[in-house]
């Protein structure tokens, strides 16, 4: 299945990054525990992992950053 967009953020507490997922209405969150200064390649390509783990399939042109 196809992910609509994955977000990527620094989460509340600034101690890890936040991955959202989003499938149409459905938004998934999970951490990721890369450095704070990760490139945005670095995040993309944990983002895009995540999402495939969860079963979503990504485009790296629909991973943005907040």
């Amino acid at each position: 299945m196809k992910a609509d967009r994955v977000e990527i953020s620094r989460d509340e507490s600034g101690k890890q990054w936040l991955i959202r997922i989003q499938v149409g209405e459905e938004v998934i969150r999970r951490h990721a525990r890369e450095a704070k200064d990760a490139t945005q390649d670095a995040l993309r390509d944990v983002a895009i992992r995540i999402a495939n783990e969860e079963g979503y399939q990504i485009d790296r042109s629909d991973v943005v950053f907040s």
